[in-house]
């Protein structure tokens, strides 16, 4: 990176720390545009010129996971197939939120998103968009090698339906572990490990399950139509 690069994007570093700095300390809400570039020493529009919304500043560092899904699909071993790569990542992305909320920074992160309508909804949003990037990269390898679920039959529709479903499950999996472990209850998990195992146990169960229902039969797989 030449000069100019490397002091633009320890500005926009610095912008996103100060940010989420006060998000922690004052929560989301409180906290605007106009506090961030005070703190920041910056000015108001360098904010905007890095980050376009106070939503995007919040989450910066924080959503690999919207491309996640897609690219284990994408980029799975040969031999692999295209289902059995999405179980494995979604069960290590469990077992990594997990991870997280053992610490107090993870469960500061979390919170703070709980406590807030506008961040609630923006990750919605960022699932959304992780969902349809999901089905866009199934619908592409069931195209080309076939092996898409049975039903339904149509392969865009089967993509869709299964990014959806399976999306939907780690989504639920992963908001019930953040209610659990950041609760009262969090102290009857014990340590991290029994934490991550127990919480990869039901998630492997969940996609093992999803996984056999939406399996082509042994006998005919489904070819791609078109």
């Amino acid at each position: 990176m030449d000069r100019r690069a490397r002091k633009k994007a320890q500005t926009r570093t610095l912008i996103r720390e100060t940010a989420q700095r006060l998000f922690a300390e004052r929560g989301f809400e409180a906290v605007t545009i106009a506090d961030i570039a005070a703190a920041a020493d910056v000015a108001v529009q360098t904010v905007f010129n890095h980050f376009p919304t106070k939503e995007d500043l919040f989450f910066d560092g924080h959503t690999p996971w919207v491309d996640g899904a897609a690219e284990a699909v994408r980029s799975r071993p040969v031999g692999t197939a295209p289902l059995d790569a999405l179980h494995a990542y979604l069960v290590d992305r469990v077992a990594l939120h997990v991870r997280q909320l053992t610490t107090s920074e993870g469960r500061l992160f979390d919170a703070t998103l709980e406590a807030s309508p506008a961040l609630r909804a923006r990750e919605r949003e960022l699932h959304h968009e992780a969902t349809a990037r999901l089905g866009d990269a199934l619908y592409e390898v069931w195209t080309t090698e076939g092996g898409a679920p049975a039903v339904p039959e149509d392969v865009h529709t089967a993509a869709s339906v299964t990014a959806a479903v399976w999306l939907a499950a780690v989504r639920t999996l992963i908001v019930q572990h953040r209610q659990l472990l950041t609760g009262p209850a969090a102290a009857l998990l014990g340590d991290t490990e029994q934490g991550v195992t127990r919480a990869c146990s039901i998630a492997d169960q969940v996609f093992s399950g999803l996984g056999t229902a939406m399996s082509p039969p042994a006998s005919k797989g489904l070819r791609p139509t078109g």
